[in-house]
């Protein structure tokens, strides 16, 4: 979870907009897509009006426009890499940044409107622990089936790994990935029909201190 929401949050919780113009900030000029309303929003997300006037500032500062291309989502999500100054690594990022970029389009359109933004931060940061594993389980589902085979398992895990492993200490070794799918699926698939379920991946993940740590970590970053 900590790779999912890190990078997400970093330049949205550094900005504030004045009480005085907090109103004014959240107005849209003449942009490619208009949000819904402020009050609608708060409805549907954890957020009240103040933290969404933060988080829109900071979407509109990156996305003028309204929505955000994939492109473009992975322009912005290799700026918070923290090792992104090399071609290679932010190959990596971009690789991640894929997946991540079509668990919040979740309509299918090829862009991720404010809406769309705005109600997985508020699964990831604030949702039940059952909201955040059903995200988690999209995010892993990339064929969108309703099923993870280990293939899409590895694919996610590999691209984590690519992305942060070379970086940790000790360095992990080159199985390091298929080792780790190797465990979590021995551990998620309880019929051993080569699939894992919603069902299977939330008891699963319920079963495991540590994962149940990660989805604590980010719930004050905003």
């Amino acid at each position: 979870m900590g790779a999912v929401v890190g990078t997400l949050t970093l330049q949205t919780k550094q900005r504030r907009p004045s009480r005085d113009n907090a109103d004014d900030d959240f107005e849209m000029t003449v942009v490619c897509h208009r949000p819904e309303g402020l009050d609608k929003l708060e409805a549907q997300t954890n957020f009240n009006k103040r933290e969404l006037q933060v988080l829109y500032r900071g979407f509109k500062n990156e996305c003028p426009s309204g929505a955000v291309n994939e492109d473009t989502f992975k322009q912005i999500y290799s700026q918070f890499f923290p090792h992104g100054d090399k071609w290679t690594d932010k190959c990596y990022a971009s690789t991640y940044a894929h997946y991540l970029f079509n668990a919040f389009d979740t309509g299918h359109t090829g862009s991720i409107k404010f809406e769309d933004f705005v109600t997985a931060l508020s699964i990831l940061l604030r949702g039940s622990v059952t909201e955040k594993l059903q995200w988690t389980f999209n995010l892993y589902d990339i064929n969108r089936d309703g099923y993870i085979n280990k293939e899409e398992m590895m694919d996610i895990v590999r691209a984590i790994y690519d992305m942060m492993g070379k970086f940790t200490y000790p360095v992990l070794k080159t199985d390091a990935p298929k080792q780790h799918v190797d465990a979590f699926f021995q551990k998620m698939d309880k019929n051993r029909d080569g699939v894992v379920t919603l069902d299977e991946f939330i008891l699963s993940c319920q079963e495991d201190e540590n994962i149940m740590r990660s989805l604590q970590l980010f719930e004050n970053v905003i």
